[in-house]
């Protein structure tokens, strides 16, 4: 479960790149630092 959980919360992050384009960067990036950390190291377990 946590390896779907990884998943999900990394393409999550990747989907939200496409955010930077469109509104406030600073939380953009803070959200998707958070996701890509979170979901790599729950993918990694």
């Amino acid at each position: 479960m946590k390896k779907l959980i990884g998943y999900t919360l990394f393409w999550f992050a990747l989907g939200m790149i496409f955010q930077l384009l469109l509104e406030n960067i600073v939380i953009a990036l803070i959200l998707i630092s958070v996701f890509l950390l979170v979901g790599y190291c729950l993918f990694k377990i």
